[in-house]
């Protein structure tokens, strides 16, 4: 990744930060080279589990449940259950769902907070597992870690393929009061038969450790997605593009020190084609996403989306957003595109811009040059704006 200098900007006599970027703010430079986008080869492994699209979709219950998940494996891509969501807390989640996406905005937290107050069943992990097995997907699962020391023996037992370790900040120090005890990340990654995937990060230095305590694969990203309100609750993040450009430089770091190579996964924020394309160039191997799948005909959401931290008891973070029903998951993940706002054929989008930049796999897509490029953000703006006036481009 080369060397850099810190660059420290004044906010006041008490305090200096550094400038980091958003995807939006970035741009990506054609090489010397084109290539016809059919050589692009898009394939990536991880936790040992070969992939043809690199992208995951998120551990939401308005995204993935077991029908979406045997999908996406059909698809080429992954869905990632979440374990403690209200698919493993009723046995037929489908009347939850209605309750959920038909009430009133007054209302949403507070009927969040009761229906997910239903308590986990064991029985029902063993289950949702079992049905996406049955069903020829990938069993991908996710759990806080809380969730993972309750029931990661369970999750082995059943046949899961990956366990997903997510909270929205995972570090390997964790101070606590006596009476908590907290998952020891080093001795899970140790002890269970699965890959483990651990996140959410955002820095050099927590994916170095997390790297050390044995995980498969790392998500880097805090708060960017849309239905995440922790930034503006919490106040805590960094902007993606940095983010991921940091990880990965620990990422590279670790593998010439180890010789062992972990994919980096950017989680959160992103919603086109061009986005999935920027992350990648910044340095991740894939990328999780949540929105543009809610808006498949096949999403449990029926048309919404909303954050895993809404039903916390004691400071929801999160929100229900209308993202609508645009397509099926095919049409999203592989084409052909029935819009034209890069939310379709994501995976069409990859290889033409790998085509156009002339990377023809993901490592050479980690290598083109990025420039700052802020009066995109402005310009995309006045597309927007123009688009809603009627004038077209």
């Amino acid at each position: 990744m080369g060397t850099h200098t810190r660059v420290d900007i004044v906010i006041g006599r008490g305090k200096v930060a550094r400038r980091a970027y958003g995807i939006d703010e970035i741009a990506l430079v054609p090489g010397q080279r084109t290539l016809d986008p059919g050589l692009a080869d898009t394939t990536w492994t991880i936790g040992g589990i070969q992939r043809e699209i690199p992208i995951i979709a998120s551990a939401m219950d308005g995204v993935v449940d077991v029908r979406m998940a045997v999908e996406l494996s059909e698809l080429g891509a992954l869905g990632v259950l979440n374990l403690e969501g209200i698919h493993t807390r009723y046995q037929d989640p489908e009347p939850i769902l209605d309750r959920i996406t038909s009430v009133g905005k007054e209302g949403f937290v507070t009927l969040m907070q009761e229906l997910y107050a239903e308590p986990i069943k064991p029985e029902l992990i063993i289950q949702r597992i079992q049905e996406i097995k049955a069903g020829g997907g990938i069993a991908a699962v996710s759990a806080t870690p809380v969730g993972a020391s309750k029931y990661g023996l369970v999750v082995a037992e059943a046949g899961a393929d990956l366990f997903f370790v997510q909270a929205t900040v995972v570090s390997t120090t964790f101070l606590s009061p006596e009476s908590v005890i907290p998952l020891d990340l080093v001795k899970f990654c140790q002890e269970m038969p699965i890959p483990v995937i651990l996140g959410n990060c955002v820095t050099y230095d927590v994916t170095l450790d997390l790297l050390k305590a044995g995980a498969a694969g790392i998500l880097v990203g805090i708060g960017p997605g849309a239905a995440c309100t922790s930034r503006g609750v919490l106040g805590v993040g960094v902007p993606q593009a940095t983010a991921v450009a940091d990880c990965a430089a620990a990422r590279n770091d670790y593998y010439r020190e180890t010789g062992r190579y972990v994919e980096i996964i950017a989680d959160g924020g992103l919603i086109t084609g061009g986005d999935i394309c920027k992350c990648i160039a910044c340095g991740a191997d894939g990328v999780m996403i949540g929105s543009p799948f809610a808006r498949a005909k096949e999403a449990p959401g029926r048309g919404y989306h909303w954050g895993m931290a809404t039903p916390s008891p004691v400071l929801p973070r999160g929100t229900r957003i209308r993202v609508g029903t645009t397509g099926t998951l095919e049409q999203i993940l592989r084409g052909p595109a029935q819009l034209d706002d890069g939310t379709h054929n994501l995976l069409g989008a990859l290889k033409t811009s790998m085509g156009t930049l002339g990377a023809q796999t993901i490592q050479e897509m980690q290598q083109v040059e990025v420039v700052i490029a802020p009066s995109l953000l402005t310009e995309g703006k006045v597309y927007q704006k123009a688009q809603q006036l009627g004038m077209g481009k």
